[in-house]
């Protein structure tokens, strides 16, 4: 990227001094000034715009390299630690408590292989349409508190590690759209807060009302933070925050990627705040509330639900 950027620059300097020279040499001169004139900054232009171009290209190719060891690993691990398991369990005797120990930790790992490939399946299925295709009302305050029991579950956290706010209000919390997308969105806030609390999350969730409009999920934690150059490109797809890397934190890139994509086609956004390196991060979802919900529409989906 840094040899792509300077040759670049060196061209756009030599294009330069060469329209100067033009310039220089012929200011006397109409017809070569009307004609060379336009040509140099077309052509100064050109070696700008080759040049982001360029720069583009590798870094989404050094994110794609990234993504694919980032996914070897997580596809390599569990099935390797699932083959161990198997093969001890084929050539040793064991009594019923080892066994019920291996049975869950493989189905850990299963569950853990499961949620990569789906991960994976579901960014190409979001990226490849503008908006969900089923619309339905969709109670957030319930969709929150089965998140925040389902995030507890998978890390096996007590209850004080992930604490609920729901601000007091009249108003519903419902918003239109797809249950399940939604759900996929906040477990990826949700997972991203406890995978990066090194020290054991305190993880906050916070579901409000703004301006009567909007319906906000906001989750914060107090873990490693993020750098302020790094908040905006953490939802691009395969970006991982470099100084990340060093805690060996498992994922592909993909999280939060997913809940911004899912957001904006729910008319919505997520954002992202930090404080800095060391001081946690807090992870936004808003979403358009419903203002009335019709009657038919609410009772379905709470036999949804």
């Amino acid at each position: 990227m840094v040899l792509f950027t300077l040759l670049g620059v060196l061209l756009i300097g030599v294009a330069v001094v060469l329209n100067v020279g033009w310039i220089v040499l012929n200011w006397r001169r109409v017809l070569p000034m009307a004609l060379g004139i336009p040509f140099f900054l077309l052509l100064i232009a050109g070696l700008v715009l080759n040049t982001i171009f360029l720069v583009r290209e590798v870094r989404r190719n050094e994110r794609h390299d990234a993504f694919l060891s980032a996914v070897t690993h997580e596809l390599k691990t569990p099935v390797a630690s699932i083959k161990l398991y198997l093969e001890t369990l084929q050539r040793r005797p064991m009594d019923e408590a080892q066994r019920s120990d291996f049975y869950a930790r493989m189905m850990e790992d299963s569950e853990r292989l499961l949620g990569t490939v789906e991960q994976v399946l579901k960014a190409g299925e979001v990226g490849q349409r503008a908006r969900s295709h089923v619309r339905m009302p969709v109670e957030m305050r319930a969709l929150a508190e089965d998140c925040v029991r389902t995030t507890r579950a998978r890390h096996h956290l007590d209850e004080e590690a992930i604490t609920l706010e729901v601000e007091e209000t009249r108003l519903p919390m419902m918003v239109r759209g797809d249950r399940e997308e939604l759900q996929t969105a906040l477990l990826n806030i949700l997972n991203n807060a406890v995978k990066y609390s090194p020290k054991g999350p305190e993880v906050t969730v916070v579901l409000s009302i703004e301006h009567d409009a909007w319906v906000r999920v906001s989750v914060a934690d107090q873990g490693i933070g993020i750098p302020p150059a790094h908040l905006k490109r953490i939802f691009r797809r395969f970006y991982r925050v470099p100084a990340r890397n060093v805690l060996r934190t498992k994922g592909t890139g993909l999280g939060l990627y997913l809940v911004r994509t899912i957001a904006r086609q729910h008319g919505g956004d997520a954002t992202a705040e930090s404080a800095g390196e060391g001081r946690g991060a807090t992870v936004s979802l808003q979403l358009p509330r419903i203002l009335t919900v019709p009657e038919p529409e609410l009772h379905e989906q709470e036999l949804r639900s």
